[in-house]
């Protein structure tokens, strides 16, 4: 197996195309958190400069003897602890990622994406630091080839205009805390991958962000459907306030917007927080059917370090090189 890192996405997305394309749900937060970043550097924005991570970014992919690209990973996400994210890894290029990291002294607070690599990740991580490893939230990606739309509420569906900026960034922070406290965890209000004002109007300015607006005017839901990756739209967040929940509203907008992502050709995506009975059932009635098992991984450090452990060469083989 053989590590190659990138620090600008567009290279990245070059030579994981082909993992990505072939299981493009599987790869839709890689592709789209990849393009997203693409375009706004051709745009000369670069979010990751209003970070203050103890780290330079990037991507990477994992190639096999053949030299093949067999998975790939990520570190780009702008809020603590900075977590991974990663397709489906064998557990030997999960731990050389470990290894890797720790090697060139960059703490790896947190590690997200497919089982069991994610897990292998943290875990490795945990040993190299004298850490321990914390499950923070356990999620399923879910895929619609088919959908059932529910009748609409009263109400319509409009797309949220840069006037309701405020609004969509109090309701993405909301969205986490929320969701935190019905799976019982301690709310956490600076998850989530989008937390800036400038992040809520990047999303508005490309359409992805819907609201649902009652006859009176009040607006009350939010749901985002971002733009294609590889042929990937994903679903997310899906927001109600507590005073318009029970109306099926959320259940309408998300089976709409589903429908009009598959008549479009797109194919249809979403997570789900696998603590959140309600949501999951919602979104199996619509026609989403479980993809995959995912999970959130938190490191927290622990005791005395441990040396990087020595991978054999014929196995692991790591090449650090940075790409421009």
């Amino acid at each position: 197996m053989e590590l190659e890192f990138f620090d600008t996405p567009q290279p990245f997305l070059e030579a994981a195309g082909d993992v990505l394309a072939a299981d493009p749900v599987l790869g839709s937060v890689i592709a789209s958190v990849s393009e997203r970043t693409s375009r706004e550097l051709a745009d000369g924005r670069d979010e990751w400069l209003e970070v203050d991570a103890p780290f330079a970014r990037w991507w990477a992919v994992v190639r096999d003897g053949s030299g093949e690209v067999v998975s790939a990973a990520m570190r780009t996400a702008p809020f603590k602890p900075y977590p991974t994210f990663s397709l489906p890894m064998p557990d030997d290029a999960a731990r050389a990622l470990a290894v890797a990291l720790h090697g060139r002294g960059e703490l790896l607070g947190g590690a997200n994406g497919a089982l069991p690599g994610a897990d292998v990740l943290a875990r490795t991580t945990a040993e190299l630091t004298g850490g321990e490893v914390v499950v923070a939230k356990a999620t399923r990606l879910w895929e619609a080839t088919t959908v059932h739309v529910p009748p609409p509420p009263e109400g319509r569906l409009r797309l949220a205009t840069e006037d309701d900026a405020d609004l969509v960034l109090a309701w993405f922070e909301a969205f986490h805390v929320e969701a935190d406290e019905q799976a019982g965890r301690e709310p956490d209000p600076t998850s989530g991958e989008h937390n800036t004002l400038d992040s809520v109007l990047v999303r508005i300015r490309e359409g992805v962000e819907w609201l649902w607006e009652l006859p009176d005017g009040t607006v009350a839901h939010l749901t985002g459907a971002g733009l294609p990756s590889f042929g990937v739209s994903r679903v997310g967040p899906v927001y109600t306030p507590r005073e318009h929940r029970g109306r099926g509203i959320a259940s309408y907008v998300v089976g709409e917007l589903t429908r009009r992502g598959l008549e479009a050709g797109h194919r249809m995506c979403l997570f789900t927080d696998r603590a959140n009975p309600t949501s999951n059932k919602i979104y199996a009635a619509l026609g989403y059917e479980p993809a995959v098992e995912m999970a959130e991984h938190l490191v927290r450090p622990g005791g005395a370090p441990q040396p990087p452990r020595v991978v054999p060469r014929e196995h692991v083989s790591l090449d650090s090189r940075s790409h421009d």
